[in-house]
């Protein structure tokens, strides 16, 4: 089963690829992992990703689709993939399935979640963080996992927060790209959709962000 996941900031898509990359046994790619790996591994790509990275610009879709490319052609990758942050806008989606079409690699299942924006906000700047233990959950927007207080729900440890969690306009910032469904990442969500409309082997499936997390992962699952 090869994948693309879709979801705002908030909407627990990493949590969702988490759970199904141990479910199915595929790897949940991410795409600044990729660009990690080959820059630590001194690959022909990583040194030019690194050159416009040192720059403060943007890497050109001519090198991050190899990468990509290169990546999903690894060998734990022939039962299947799950690739999350790519494509993230329109242009990009159109580029990356050019791409994968000419190299013989099926797209079966595009997911997206689907979160109101400004419960996505509050999601991520609701998070709290217990001292304790990180994966302990917090969220003072969240009712089921509602803090007592200022202290864990879990343990009673003390709670801290994140500093990016609480940069509402760089928040903003990333919900204006994603939310954009003309050109940015729900325009590359739709183009899959769009596709999958007239193709019987492509999936297209969207899941209710509001849900609790077992509750997705039983729609997604019942959707697979």
């Amino acid at each position: 089963m090869n994948s693309l996941f879709f979801g705002p900031n908030g909407s627990g898509k990493g949590t969702q690829g988490s759970i199904l990359k141990g479910k199915y046994k595929i790897p949940h790619i991410e795409s600044g992992a990729i660009f990690r790996d080959n820059i630590s591994k001194n690959t022909d790509l990583g040194k030019q990703a690194k050159s416009y990275i040192d720059k403060g610009d943007l890497v050109p879709d001519e090198i991050t689709i190899p990468m990509i490319l290169d990546r999903l052609k690894s060998d734990d990758c022939k039962d299947g993939w799950l690739l999350d942050g790519f494509p993230r806008n329109k242009n990009q989606a159109i580029k990356l399935n050019e791409a994968l079409n000419e190299a013989g690699i099926s797209l079966d299942v595009v997911v997206e979640i689907l979160l109101d924006r400004e419960i996505a906000k509050n999601r991520i700047m609701g998070r709290r963080l217990c001292v304790n233990d990180n994966n302990h959950p917090n969220n003072i927007f969240i009712d089921p996992i509602k803090p007592d207080g200022d202290k864990c729900r879990v343990c009673g440890g003390g709670l801290t927060t994140r500093a990016d969690d609480q940069d509402e306009d760089a928040i903003n910032k990333r919900h204006g790209i994603y939310y954009d469904s003309e050109t940015g990442t729900l325009a590359a969500a739709y183009y899959f959709r769009d596709i999958a409309e007239n193709n019987t082997e492509m999936k297209y499936i969207t899941l209710d962000g509001k849900a609790s997390v077992k509750e997705v992962t039983d729609e997604l699952v019942s959707k697979l």
